[in-house]
């Protein structure tokens, strides 16, 4: 497995681990899938032999609070640890000083006190409309 930082993603690329990953991202926009590639401040991929299988994407300051906006792996490769190898890049790359914050689907809230976060109850959400 090969994990590049901030490496070249394609719209295509991303649409193809969130449509076979699970995860409820808006793959048929592919507008929409390019600038949320292009706004965010750290992307982590994971690749087998140059096929995107896995990808990690925050928004951050790099010095306070980073929001993991999404983590993807495609399900074929799900359970081999490529997630948490994902998150340990995000967190090598924002530092210590820096909170890593996420909203974890539903399906998937067993997996993250696992990977080492902390279940918070002191959260609150303005949802997207669209």
């Amino acid at each position: 497995m090969e994990y590049v930082i901030n490496g070249k993603v394609s719209p295509a690329e991303l649409a193809s681990v969130f449509k076979d990953s699970g995860i409820n991202r808006p793959y048929q926009d592919m507008e929409r899938l390019e600038k949320m590639l292009n706004e965010a401040d750290l992307i982590v991929t994971a690749r087998k032999h140059g096929k995107l299988v896995g990808v990690a994407r925050a928004l951050t300051d790099f010095c306070y609070c980073c929001y993991l906006s999404d983590l993807a792996v495609v399900k074929p490769f799900q359970q081999q640890g490529i997630g948490s190898k994902l998150i340990s890049f995000v967190r090598k790359e924002i530092g210590e000083e820096t909170a890593l914050i996420l909203l974890s689907a539903a399906p998937a809230m067993d997996y993250y006190p696992r990977a080492g976060f902390s279940k918070a109850d002191n959260a609150f959400i303005i949802p997207r409309v669209k």
